[in-house]
């Protein structure tokens, strides 16, 4: 059973065209400019297809593909509007789903704002905020990793090991130096959490409640599997946190994020070890990258069929939140994966991408 959701059946709402007495900012709305959905509140302005001159004959045929898919949320924002919002293979918009690895770029927004409020700098050392023996290196070899390195997957810990989510100190083995290899280690990812907590004084849940999830209006709550901490919430939430990365860390003209340096390395390269990955982020247009568990190098771009400047949280099992600046899109995908078991980029991007364009092209 599927749940279909889109401008052209919600009439009512589309009548406002995408502009809204609460929102004062968003009167007259340009191209240009975005709109944001009100804190508290399910009110979202919408904006039809046929105002945006998009091929309307193009959705059925990607609503089809992407439930084939195993899909259950879909949205694409535009200027912040929403324009498609479809739910099915069980789900609604009330459903909480799991961000997977998707979740990473959470982390990395929450450690740029505990940078911005003096709480660590990513340059320092892992152990000033974890102590010493966080690791089974020496003292000198943990000196040597710094937050950055947890940020951009370039710590050189040993990625063999037979747990790679672990973050118990055994787990931690000294392979490569920091900054001379890339790979995707999830439980060198995983400790960021711990160190943001122990630089702020408090779990990691709640700074990250306060300090961005509760100011943007998202809702959902991080819960432990194992070592793993997974990320569960709406797929409005993931589209509001896409919204905010659309307008480089402001909502509706608050800062959240307001170190501008940090949201331009965040989001752009930040090693030459792989040119498609940020602080946790992955970006398109780049000439080369690498995929999660591999440690080959792959030239050509990421997700050959969409815009350059896309930047993605990318999850296992499919889960994406896509970012296009240059056309004012945000696009979330969320359920089963779609056919090949990978931790984070897969053919689906390109695949769905390739329905995308038939649509907005």
């Amino acid at each position: 059973m599927k749940k279909i959701l889109y401008p052209v059946l919600l009439v009512i709402i589309s009548f406002f065209n995408c502009s809204s007495n609460d929102n004062p900012i968003d009167e007259n709305l340009t191209e240009n400019e975005l709109y944001f959905p009100p804190i508290n509140s399910d009110i979202w302005e919408t904006k039809s297809i046929s105002s945006l001159n998009w091929n309307e004959s193009a959705l059925q045929p990607l609503l089809s593909f992407i439930e084939n898919k195993g899909t259950k949320a879909f949205l694409i924002l535009k200027n912040g509007c929403i324009v498609v919002e479809w739910y099915g293979n069980g789900e609604d918009e009330t459903s909480n789903l799991a961000w997977n690895s998707a979740a990473k770029t959470l982390v990395a927004y929450t450690t740029g704002i505990a940078q911005q409020e003096g709480y660590l700098n990513i340059n320092d050392a892992s152990k000033d905020y974890l102590g010493n023996g966080w690791s089974n290196l020496t003292q000198e070899q943990e000196e040597a990793i710094s937050i950055w390195n947890h940020l951009t997957m370039t710590t050189g810990l040993d990625y063999t090991v037979s747990n790679n989510n672990c973050t118990d100190p055994e787990c931690f083995i000294y392979k490569n130096e920091p900054d001379s290899f890339w790979y995707y280690h999830n439980g060198a990812y995983t400790i960021l959490h711990d160190i943001v907590a122990k630089a702020v004084n408090t779990d990691f849940n709640s700074y990250f409640n306060d300090k961005l999830r509760n100011k943007i209006g998202m809702q959902g709550t991080w819960i432990p599997f194992g070592y793993y901490k997974l990320y569960y919430s709406n797929a409005r939430s993931m589209a509001r946190f896409g919204l905010l990365n659309l307008n480089k860390g402001k909502w509706n003209g608050t800062d959240v994020l307001n170190d501008n340096s940090y949201f331009e390395a965040m989001t752009n390269t930040s090693q030459d070890l792989n040119k498609a990955y940020g602080y946790l982020w992955w970006l398109n247009g780049k000439s080369n990258y690498r995929s999660p568990g591999l440690t080959l190098e792959f030239q050509g771009k990421l997700i050959p069929n969409a815009p350059d400047d896309l930047i993605a949280g990318l999850g296992k099992n499919d889960q994406k939140l896509y970012i296009v600046p240059s056309q004012n899109l945000v696009i979330v995908r969320m359920g089963d994966d779609a056919g090949d078991l990978l931790l984070g980029p897969s053919s689906f991007d390109n695949d769905l991408w390739g329905e995308i364009n038939k649509l907005i092209n």
